[in-house]
């Protein structure tokens, strides 16, 4: 493909100019897209679609995709959660009127060890600069939101990875709107240096005296025995993190990212039964204290939320 049709086609598939890039490390990453058409509304939790074309260089160290002629033309696409670095400045939290730009969080899937499609479209978002276009979706969707929190319920943020992502935003909704209960917001990762937001967490915990964080790791040396999000609750970290009992009554529990710790219930097409996958998600734990699961199958609005990743 010549840069003469590379131009062409960026100039016709592209809608949106990143505007700030900052690498965490090699494999994680800030990115902040604003679209050429106004911003469209949205509330935190939710997500649109981040795309590149097939032509796009790919960051160095990563799967092959050994694109066919006729697949160079092509733009792959992701939904991605809208995430917040809450902060504008040190101590003052963002007043995301005046933002025109949309933040996203991204790790790099470097290969595919399951033998499915070759990662596409992240080793491109990497390759990216600042002032580089991409293509974003026109609608910001998603039913995972802070509609049903009242300002004096606990609140509980439980991720994996980038699933903080919508986490973080939400936090800053609640502490934008003055939120009376207690907010705890965790997240399990393999290295510490994977928390890309540790630093604002460690401030927010300074000045706001209702909002705990606790970042778990699973990789480091010194960390000893493995800690996971579900060691956590059920070892009664959880409760002593967040300076009370989990209450069904008046807690909400929102779960994003790894499909295994969140555990969401399945209907067997045979029986018509409801089972828990295994290992053990934190829906299954939760659920046998009182708490219930939203299923939209059965319309069912509980007090655990969830987002899986993939």
């Amino acid at each position: 493909m010549t840069p003469e049709q590379i131009a062409e086609l960026r100039t016709q598939r592209y809608n949106a100019t990143v505007v700030y890039q900052k690498k965490l490390h090699s494999d994680l990453m800030v990115l902040r897209v604003k679209p050429d058409f106004e911003r469209p509304k949205h509330e935190p939790g939710q997500y649109c679609t981040l795309g590149l074309g097939n032509w796009e260089p790919r960051v160095d160290g990563c799967q092959p995709d050994n694109l066919k002629p006729d697949e160079l033309s092509k733009i792959v696409r992701r939904s991605y959660s809208l995430s917040s670095s809450i902060y504008s400045e040190s101590g003052k939290l963002r007043d995301m009127a005046h933002d025109d730009w949309i933040e996203f969080y991204i790790v790099l899937v470097r290969e595919n060890t399951d033998g499915g499609r070759v990662p596409a479209l992240t080793p491109r978002l990497f390759a990216l600069q600042q002032g580089d276009r991409v293509q974003i979706g026109e609608k910001i969707v998603g039913h995972f939101t802070l509609h049903c929190v009242q300002p004096t319920d606990n609140v509980l943020f439980l991720g994996t990875g980038t699933g903080e992502a919508p986490h973080n935003f939400m936090v800053w909704e609640l502490l934008s709107r003055g939120h009376k209960g207690k907010i705890l917001n965790a997240c399990c990762v393999r290295f510490k240096k994977d928390l890309g937001y540790l630093p604002t967490h460690h401030q927010l915990m300074e000045q706001y005296p209702n909002y705990k964080y606790v970042g778990l790791t699973t990789r480091e040396a010194e960390a000893g025995r493995k800690v996971y999000i579900q060691d956590a609750i059920t070892s009664g970290q959880m409760e002593e993190t967040l300076g009370d009992t989990l209450d069904p009554a008046r807690t909400h529990v929102f779960l994003c990212g790894n499909p295994k710790m969140i555990g969401i219930p399945a209907k067997d097409r045979e029986t018509g039964h409801w089972s828990y996958p295994q290992p053990t998600g934190v829906i299954e734990i939760l659920e046998s204290r009182g708490f219930r699961a939203d299923n939209a199958a059965t319309k069912v609005e509980g007090n655990i939320h969830f987002e899986k990743y993939w």
